[in-house]
């Protein structure tokens, strides 16, 4: 990872990487075609590895290849496979942060709720078993969903960012994908 400022706008940061064939890019147990195989962890660890410290900057990936082994064809497919990569991957935990927060809002809810059939039965205790049950199973129900909705909303929402954050910055940096040669 390193900041040119001779060739690179400025707030773009440029990510190496050198690589001894397009394999490197894909899991070595995906057999598939290029344009659906499964990239490598070690790739995207590598990926996320060098832009953990970039804010929302600009990020131009160079990926570099033996000259003698380039097909433009493949860089193209591998372009295009990254970019559905990191597109899809930023929509599902997207979508998984909002799943999280829409039960965390649910729970919290569920539990005001039952704070207030509580409430109101601790207000009409008439002394009987029935009433008794009911406040018993209301009470604790209640704060149980409301810690439990709490936790959801502020911490385990909270847990996707950095995976969302890696991927919105990969997804805008799709564009600037280039092959060089060494």
């Amino acid at each position: 990872m390193k900041e040119e400022e001779s060739s690179l706008p400025p707030g773009t940061f440029e990510i190496s990487l050198k690589l001894e064939q397009y394999n490197d890019i894909f899991s070595d147990f995906d057999i598939r075609s290029l344009n659906k195989r499964a990239l490598s962890v070690d790739f995207l660890d590598e990926i996320k590895r060098a832009t953990s410290e970039m804010k929302d900057e600009n990020i131009e990936m160079v990926l570099h290849m033996p000259e003698k082994d380039r097909k433009e064809y493949e860089e193209g497919i591998i372009k295009e496979r990254l970019a559905t990569h990191f597109k899809r991957h930023f929509h599902l935990l997207q979508a998984e942060k909002k799943k999280i927060l829409k039960t965390g809002v649910g729970m919290v809810i569920l539990g005001i709720f039952s704070m207030i059939i509580a409430a109101v039965l601790y207000s009409r205790d008439d002394g009987s078993f029935f009433s008794s049950f009911l406040i018993i199973f209301f009470e604790p129900a209640a704060w149980f969903l409301w810690w439990e909705g709490l936790d959801q909303i502020i911490f385990n929402s909270k847990n996707i960012n950095p995976n969302l954050y890696f991927y919105r910055k990969m997804m805008n940096a799709h564009k600037n994908i280039h092959f060089k040669s060494y």
